[in-house]
């Protein structure tokens, strides 16, 4: 400021402190300023009229972005025990002038000097004023340390409310002295703008106006400096054009946790000094109780009482006025949690933090994609909520399937509301399970994905567009496929399909077509459940599938080494299980992988992993007989084989989620060939094959373990000798019952058709 001129009200606060916040309101009560100035974004100045709205309620955030670039976007979160927040109301409850005076967000989104405010020097470390009190005054813990000094000692303020910002001024005056800018020099531009704003204040007010800053930049704003010298630090800043908006901001995000340079460690507690009226530790466990309560924990009005106590007495003991909030929660740990720390992270989560998502009116400005994802929300009825919880869709309901759809749309465009998790009341594809969280980031990328369109569909849909354009995989394409279709994007299915085809068509990876496949067969049942039209890619899918059949006996039997075989035996489990999803699509598909599987069983060249699954894929499809399956598993562990490849052929026949233990226990045969072939195998071979055996064996169940324990004990033929000792129990003859079976399977299909 110009020498010798009257000084206005600087008030000196912790960003989102209530101590600060109550104090700043007793100051602007005494003073009685004809303007108030804050801290922020000018920008931010055309939106201030939103904060008196009987619709917005805080914590909310001021949201400043690139217009041309929504991703480099900053937030300056306002909780209702932020100092700022209170001076804005208490400015506007009375008429009188508010504004913003921080570095533009124009300049700090271009980047260069001011772009990032935690940006220290090289080789410097930025200061933590309130770190650095607190050490002086002999504190350890900087959150204790300003309990202490501010929000213990309110009484003191109500006698002279400037005292507290007169001795936090001259603390952070010795500081600055100490240390400079601390560490980030873009404070000394953004202080050469305060002061500019400053003086265009003096100008219209006099030096009748108040000032709310963070505590750190007061002696900065009264350091006696000239315009000339402000406006050279000011000169050539880089500039963009940027939008602003307010948008929800939550508790938990407040916290420093939440990764917010300003925040702070207890949101929850803080609301909670601000609110409470009087009595707030007595108040606040009050509050414990009840949350325990809902969990079914015992907790009476004695509980509540001694905590109380105990509390005071812990602070007592500390020599602190009152108890803060590591007192009180030592308390509720010893007396409400019986000692455990269970119940006590539960209380630090729901209290300490806090789940609380502020609301802001429908009139603040936002993009037109925002505009019409909130009126779908209100339609489906569809809440933003900062706690996460789970949502089941059946979608045999149009609204249910309305909601899966919206969700999917904006999980195609980066706007990840909403997460698939699995079902806990069932499973089928008429049934999806979402867990819904709201973070305020989210804002951002909605304004991101409006370049895509002006509506969710549409935004939607052109994406997906180019993504097809610009996929380098043919799994990414196949990929994109599925979303398209569990999204309703069928405007977007024709330019994905051609993209699909085009890369089908050029590549010559059988891995790549068979990892690409699976895919394409979920779209179809997906395209299905959701009444959308698959055909085309029914028509790609068998055509993919005919190439993959021609392709794959060739590639199995190209020299692979372990882990090559590996992959593409898991190939070929997604290839049979697409198979018989895509039956229909394609005439005689089924026989056609049929002969593929009876190729890759019975050619010696094709490793061992391979010819074991493809053998008991035959087998559980039927189209392998029992006996020509025991010949397979005897040549495969003849003395002539060898013993890696042997145990290979095992892990593929029995390993994995084939469900090969209880083939063994029930066809002893099978159990036998290999028990056989196992004790024959030389020591020093079976020190090789034994990590392959343990992954292969030790992943049955353990009463799958124990009978194959029980039926090797007894001894091979054990088991069919003494079941042919005695007549079978009905329902367990030898041979299969063809009239039973039938009507068996008639039973399994009704069932699985009523289950979706």
């Amino acid at each position: 400021m110009s020498p010798g001129a009257a000084q206005p009200l600087l008030l000196g606060v912790r960003h989102h402190g209530p101590g600060s916040a109550r104090s700043v309101r007793a100051a602007l009560d005494a003073a009685q300023p004809r303007a108030v100035l804050i801290e922020g974004p000018p920008e931010g100045d055309a939106l201030l009229a939103l904060a008196a709205e009987p619709d917005m309620r805080p914590p909310v955030a001021l949201l400043a972005h690139a217009a041309d670039d929504p991703g480099r976007a900053a937030f300056w979160p306002l909780a209702s025990f932020s100092p700022e927040w209170v001076a804005l109301r208490w400015a506007q409850a009375r008429d009188v002038p508010v504004r913003f005076i921080d570095l533009p967000a124009a300049h700090t989104l271009a980047g260069g000097p001011g772009a990032d405010e935690d940006d220290g020097g090289a080789g410097s470390v930025p200061v933590d004023p309130l770190t650095a009190l607190a050490g002086a005054a002999g504190y350890d813990d900087p959150e204790r340390w300003w309990e202490d000094v501010v929000e213990h000692r309110d009484a003191d303020s109500a006698r002279d409310p400037l005292a507290p910002f007169a001795a936090l001024a001259e603390a952070m005056g010795a500081l600055r002295e100490t240390h400079g800018d601390g560490g980030r020099p873009s404070d000394l531009v953004r202080e050469a703008y305060m002061r500019q704003r400053m003086r265009a204040a003096r100008r219209e007010f006099g030096a009748d106006y108040a000032v709310v800053c963070g505590a750190w930049h007061v002696p900065a704003l009264r350091a006696r400096t000239t315009a000339a010298a402000d406006r050279a630090l000011l000169t050539g800043l880089p500039r963009t054009k940027v939008e602003t908006t307010w948008v929800p901001w939550t508790h938990r995000r407040l916290a420093r946790a939440g990764g917010y340079g300003a925040g702070i460690t207890s949101p929850g507690w803080y609301a909670h000094l601000f609110a409470a009226p009087d009595r707030p530790v007595e108040r606040w466990l009050t509050k414990v109780a009840g949350l325990l309560r809902e969990e079914d924990r015992q907790v009476s009005p004695a509980h509540v009482i001694e905590t109380v106590r105990l509390a005071r007495t812990l602070a007592a003991l500390r020599g602190r006025p009152l108890p803060g909030l590591t007192e009180t929660l030592e308390a509720v740990r010893a007396v409400m949690c019986d000692g455990s720390d269970v119940p006590l992270a539960l209380i630090e989560d729901r209290l300490v933090v806090g789940d609380v998502l502020g609301e802001v009116p429908g009139t603040a400005p936002a993009v037109p994609l925002q505009r019409d994802l909130t009126r779908r929300m209100r339609t489906l009825r569809l809440k933003a909520e900062a706690q996460s919880r789970d949502l089941e869709l059946d979608l045999r309901k149009d609204t249910d399937a309305a909601k899966s759809l919206l969700l999917h749309r904006l999980r195609l465009l980066g706007v990840d509301w909403g997460v698939p998790t699995a079902s806990r009341t069932g499973t089928g594809t008429f049934r999806e399970t979402w867990r819904l969280c709201w973070e305020p980031e989210l804002s951002v990328r909605v304004a991101e994905a409006g370049i895509w369109g002006t509506t969710v569909p549409g935004a939607a849909t052109a994406k997906a567009e180019a993504e097809a354009r610009g996929a380098g995989e043919l799994g990414e394409i196949t990929a994109l496929a599925e979303r398209c279709l569990l999204a309703g994007l069928s405007e977007a299915l024709p330019a994905v399909l051609r993209a699909l085809a085009d890369r089908a068509a050029l590549d010559t990876d059988v891995a790549r077509l068979a990892g690409a496949l699976p895919a394409l067969a979920r779209s179809l049942r997906y395209g299905d459940v959701r009444g959308t039209d698959a055909s085309a890619l029914g028509t790609v899918a068998a055509g993919l599938a005919e190439r993959i059949c021609v392709a794959l006996p060739a590639a199995c039997a190209a020299g692979l080494d372990a882990d090559a075989a590996a992959a593409l035996r898991g190939h070929v489990d997604g290839v049979h299980g697409a198979v018989a999803l895509l039956a229909d699509t394609g005439p005689g598909l089924r026989e056609r992988w049929s002969g593929v599987l009876r190729t890759l069983a019975w050619r010696d060249a094709v490793p061992g992993v391979i010819r074991g699954r493809a053998a008991r894929l035959l087998l559980d499809g039927g189209r392998l007989p029992a006996e020509e399956t025991a010949r397979l598993m005897g040549l495969a562990l003849s003395p002539a084989a060898a013993p890696a490849d042997a145990a290979g052929w095992i892990e593929g026949f029995a390993g994995g989620n084939a469900g090969g233990g209880t083939l063994l226990v029930h066809d002893e045969r099978l159990l036998g060939l290999i028990d056989t072939w196992l004790v024959s195998v030389p020591p020093d071979a079976f020190v090789d094959v034994l990590p392959l055996l343990r992954r292969t064996f030790g992943a049955y169940e353990p009463g799958v373990k124990r009978s194959l324990g029980e039926l090797v004990r007894r001894g091979p033929g054990a088991g069919r000798a003494r079941s042919a000792s005695r007549a079978a129990p009905e329902g367990f003859a030898p041979d299969l019952d063809p009239a039973r079976a039938d009507a068996a399977e008639a039973l399994a299909r009704l069932l699985l058709a009523a289950a979706g």
